[in-house]
């Protein structure tokens, strides 16, 4: 790979992360923007504070599906894994600091589920496991995220062993708990909205 061929793969990477699909998918079923109401997070979630599951689930799979693309093609193109898994670094920051949102955006719970997708099947099925026994005793999806992120690092050594890649799986699990840095509040403070808890006023 050329010197070139990095930077460019990291900026695509980032541009693929911008795309909001929770915006987008808002406008095609003729929702609400979800940054007005609940929390104001253009997220999964949120989107599914408008009662609207159909478009909860495809924002869900789109971001997903961004984070994990960014890895499969770094993979397919022939980077190391530690460069496609830097690719997944630079989406999951596109999704947070959209560059179509003025740098700003979701949470980066789904992307980042997706980048676990692309670097090792094992570590985003124990990660989304441990989402969902939290989400589903305690009904907070903050909760589960922060779970989900904290042993995603961990999964990793299980999985792959004392690797530089598990430190981006680390980089990764503080950018969700910094971006949660609210939640977290309010889960102290007993304040934080439930899953199903349907519209309200933006929080934050």
């Amino acid at each position: 790979m050329s010197l070139i061929a990095l930077p460019a793969l990291l900026i695509a990477a980032y541009l693929l992360g911008s795309i909001p699909f929770a915006i987008v998918t808002s406008k095609l079923f003729r929702l609400e923007d979800p940054r007005r109401y609940g929390s104001g997070n253009p997220g999964a979630t949120n989107v599914l504070r408008s009662g609207n599951k159909g478009a909860a689930a495809l924002t869900l799979i789109g971001d997903c599906l961004k984070g994990w693309l960014a890895v499969w093609i770094a993979s397919k193109l022939g980077f190391t894994p530690l460069e496609a898994a830097s690719a997944g670094l630079l989406a999951l920051l596109g999704h947070i600091f959209s560059l179509f949102l003025r740098f700003n955006g979701g949470k980066g719970v789904a992307t980042a589920l997706g980048v676990l997708a692309g670097v090792d099947g094992q570590i985003a099925i124990l990660c989304a496991l441990v989402w969902l026994a939290v989400a589903f005793t305690t009904r907070y999806s903050s909760a589960a995220a922060l779970a989900a992120a904290a042993a995603a690092p961990i999964s990793g050594l299980m999985f792959l062993g004392p690797r530089p890649i598990v430190l981006v799986l680390l980089a990764m699990a503080g950018l969700l708990f910094w971006r949660h840095a609210a939640n977290i509040a309010r889960l102290r403070a007993g304040t934080e909205g439930r899953i199903g808890g349907g519209k309200k006023p933006k929080a934050d």
